[in-house]
């Protein structure tokens, strides 16, 4: 079997957190077929990071390799993790002899396929990509999320501190930011930990307000760190309290604890596809995440941190 593939593309070209939750089909495409290159082709806000991931030999940004053709490449197998008519396309122009998908978007261009039930919420995202890869024989006893190839990096600073992610890309998954705004206000003011608010502010609503006059117990790195400096912080830091986020995952792949506050009524955006699986996070759930107070993420951060 592990003489099978030489060459394996693999396709995942959209946000930080659906990458991250590939890393154990990824792992699992090479510990099937250990003499294989394995190729990532990701977004380009993501190859930095797709860098640290041990399993995979290249990295290349998918838009630049669509453009230059994938053919010369001579990949004999290819997995397209998130589907789109232009990979199947690529992939099927290509000439790649094993394509392997989801069976829509042109799903007909696939050699080994399976129906797209992400949205129905039945089973963890991690499962469904293990599904995936599992169509051309890649298989891992390790579900685990890690980035092995992270480098180093230490800032007495961060050391021990509770970090923020008050964002998400997604409206209907976002705690209200006065929420959070008071939560960083408390848990400055109540307890030993410095709180890093960390994030890009390109997800927040207009109008919101900012993070400022929190004290001096708050750093704030809104817009101040790439992927790669945001794991490394992440991994210094006791936990992290956030929404269904990229940064989530991050926190997770860096082994830090989370406490995820998640929507329960829409079963595809539920924690059961998206939480974290770290076996020392928290999830809060509710059908309406106004109705998350800020005594109960701050009780439930209390009771990370005492773990």
């Amino acid at each position: 079997m592990s003489e099978r593939f030489k060459n394996i593309l693999v396709v995942r070209s959209d946000r930080l957190g659906e990458f991250l939750l590939n890393i154990p089909a990824i792992r699992a495409l090479k510990e099937t077929y250990p003499d294989a290159k394995i190729t990532l082709a990701v977004n380009a806000d993501v190859k930095e990071l797709a860098g640290a991931v041990e399993y995979a030999d290249e990295v290349v940004v998918w838009d630049d390799v669509f453009r230059k053709g994938l053919r010369r490449r001579m990949f004999d197998a290819c997995v397209v993790l998130n589907p789109t008519k232009e990979a199947h396309l690529a992939c099927f122009f290509a000439g790649i002899p094993v394509r392997a998908g989801y069976n829509r978007k042109w799903g007909i261009l696939l050699t080994q396929k399976i129906a797209d039930n992400k949205g129905l919420g039945l089973k963890h995202e991690v499962e469904n990509n293990l599904e995936l890869v599992s169509l051309i024989g890649a298989k891992t006893n390790d579900k685990s999320i890690s980035l092995g190839r992270l480098p180093s990096y230490n800032n007495p600073e961060y050391t021990g501190a509770i970090a923020v992610h008050p964002y998400t890309s997604d409206a209907l998954k976002q705690w209200p930011i006065g929420q959070f705004r008071r939560l960083i206000k408390k848990l400055a003011e109540e307890s030993k930990y410095k709180v890093i608010i960390v994030g890009k502010e390109e997800f927040a609503c207009p109008g919101l307000g900012s993070f400022d006059g929190l004290g001096s117990n708050v750093i704030n790195l809104i817009n101040r760190t790439s992927l790669v400096e945001l794991a490394q912080i992440l991994k210094q830091c006791r936990l992290l309290v956030t929404c269904d986020s990229g940064p989530m995952h991050l926190a997770e792949a860096a082994g830090t604890s989370v406490v995820a506050l998640f929507r329960n009524d829409i079963p595809g955006k539920a924690a059961l596809r998206w939480g974290p699986r770290h076996n020392n996070s928290i999830v809060i759930e509710k059908n309406n995440l106004s109705l998350v107070s800020v005594d109960e993420v701050f009780d439930k951060t209390k009771e990370l941190l005492n773990k």
